[in-house]
């Protein structure tokens, strides 16, 4: 089984109630739903919550919603406990779809399940995307990420890594997109170790698994997948959208 859970919470210091934004005429959870259940690999989607608010909103269009506990502790612990409610065995692979990104392309969700059908023992794979917008290079909005030579993450950060010493230094920058997939049985590890001292400071929850020696394949989209931080960026998202829909 492949599951894809969207965690979503209503409270947010910098947005509150932002996967019931209205984006275009749906809410904003709706339209990362809808993305999800496009994709050909994902059995299953469900919304993970702790909010009946947003659990409702998820019924009202037809979609299926899990109630989680209030105390979790980030948006994968989230998952994690949906994996168990749901029942899914050790080796089934749970996708983490971020609730605030709604027109990902869905054949991002193939590209980040490729490494498992080349790898049996790969145990997490996330995406990243070239940027080419250079705000985004030094925006610590922007998660940026550097990988080894086989592909597998050397260090995520809100800064600009790496950081070219002499100006002319030519460099490709990678932003992190925050889709991940994991093995049940490495998601069930992960939410069982403490904070890392690099994610708290950073506030990367996938700084956790570097932390404490795990590896993370990173898969390189040619798709980028704009996200929602603040309400200001919904009309520009709305605009993409309804530009997309016109031409």
């Amino acid at each position: 089984m492949t599951l894809a859970v969207i965690p979503s919470r209503y409270g947010s210091s910098r947005f509150e109630g932002k996967p019931l934004a209205m984006i275009a005429g749906k809410p904003m959870i709706q339209r990362v739903y809808e993305q999800a259940k496009k994709s050909a690999v994902v059995t299953h989607v469900v919304v993970a919550t702790d909010d009946e608010r947003i659990a409702n909103a998820v019924t009202g269009f037809g979609g299926h919603a899990v109630m989680t506990s209030a105390n979790c502790r980030s948006g994968t612990d989230r998952v994690a406990e949906t994996s168990g409610i749901l029942g899914l065995q050790p080796d089934d692979i749970i996708i983490n779809i971020q609730g605030d990104q709604p027109f990902f392309n869905p054949l991002t969700i193939d590209e980040l399940l490729s490494p498992f059908a080349c790898d049996p023992d790969l145990l997490m794979s996330t995406l990243a995307f070239k940027i080419v917008d250079e705000r985004e290079i030094k925006d610590p909005k922007d998660v940026k990420v550097t990988f080894d030579k086989n592909g597998f993450a050397l260090y995520f950060s809100r800064a600009q890594i790496p950081f070219p010493r002499d100006r002319e230094t030519k460099a490709d920058f990678y932003k992190h997109l925050g889709f991940y997939a994991y093995k049940k049985k490495f998601l069930d590890t992960l939410v069982s170790l403490p904070t890392g001292v690099c994610e708290n400071i950073e506030k990367l929850e996938q700084l956790r698994v570097l932390e404490y020696g795990y590896r993370i394949k990173v898969v390189i989209t040619p798709h980028d997948s704009p996200e929602i931080d603040l309400p200001i960026d919904l009309k520009r998202i709305e605009t993409r959208l309804l530009n997309k829909l016109i031409s």
